[in-house]
């Protein structure tokens, strides 16, 4: 395992950040690690990094505890914070520098700038400085840092935040890439960018672990005890007539001749649906069950 977590508790004073969090991350695994704001998601990224240390138990990286060697485990970590610090003075190919300076390696450093550069697609921007550079691009130079070293671990927190469609893709391609050989934890709230890329899905709220699942599981987390279908008909048809169907609570139009129709029960409601079109000369035009995504999984888990 890259990273395994035992037993971590973490107080603030009085407060309690963490309460007997556990959990393993393997070589290869992108895990979204998720949850509300002050739920403790910094503090247990912080302690894996070795930036501050648990008030019990313990966290190994790479079967090194981070509490005894925390400046051996930055070795084997990029971290990327949600507010990505940066020098907006420097230039880009300074700064990579700088930070590969940090860094005991036997591999020229023009090499790895050069290798980064590349990687990240920094090219464009190499010679402006930090604070010229759009917020993408300052994105960019972030991940350049946490990888330029080639780390075992990545570390992620918000590192979408704030981008435009197009360079969310590019991020996240950025960071699907790196997955493949490494050990990936992204904490974000975009749930989209979870879907996305996530192989695996932690939960936390108020310190504790309310989920651990691989993403495909991660659904049946919550259970429904409606069903809600969406249909477009061809033509008009009346409100009246749907909600008569046996088990429709409602029905409602969401545009033109599209409804959302919520059924009681697990009994699938399309046959009645379709049967309801063919007897009143309708055309279905689509039909489909709307299933449990994400963001109401993450709702419903964390009381939101």
């Amino acid at each position: 395992m890259s990273i395994v977590v035992q037993g971590v508790t973490k107080y603030y004073g009085e407060q309690k950040a963490l309460d007997n969090i556990s959990f393993e991350i393997k070589t290869g695994e992108i895990v979204g690690f998720l949850g509300p704001n002050g739920a403790g998601k910094s503090t247990m990224m912080k302690i894996i990094t070795g930036f501050i240390p648990p008030s019990s138990g313990k966290v190994l990286v790479n079967g090194v505890d981070t509490s005894e060697s925390s400046i051996e485990i930055r070795k084997k970590i990029g971290y990327l914070p949600e507010n990505n610090p940066l020098y907006p003075e420097m230039y880009v190919r300074e700064y990579l520098n700088f930070t590969v300076s940090l860094y005991n390696s036997d591999i020229p450093a023009k090499k790895q700038i050069d290798n980064i550069i590349e990687v990240t697609g920094l090219a464009p921007e190499q010679k402006k400085k930090i604070g010229s550079l759009s917020k993408g691009y300052r994105q960019r130079v972030g991940l350049a840092q946490a990888l330029i070293h080639n780390p075992d671990v990545l570390i992620l927190d918000e590192a979408t935040t704030g981008l435009d469609p197009n360079q969310i893709v590019e991020i996240r391609n950025l960071i699907r890439d790196a997955g493949r050989e490494k050990t990936v934890m992204l904490s974000t709230h975009i749930m989209q960018e979870v879907e996305a890329i996530c192989d695996r899905v932690i939960i936390i709220d108020k310190g504790v672990i309310v989920a651990d699942e691989e993403k495909k599981d991660i659904y049946s987390k919550i259970a429904r005890t409606s069903q809600v279908v969406l249909v477009e008909f061809d033509r008009e048809t009346d409100e009246s007539l749907l909600e008569a169907l046996p088990g429709v609570v409602s029905a409602g139009r969401d545009k033109g001749n599209n409804w959302i129709i919520e059924a009681s029960g697990d009994q699938d409601i399309r046959p009645a649906i379709f049967a309801f079109a063919v007897s009143n000369n309708l055309a279905v035009l689509s039909l489909q069950k709307k299933e449990n995504n994400l963001e109401e999984v993450f709702r419903i888990l964390t009381n939101g």
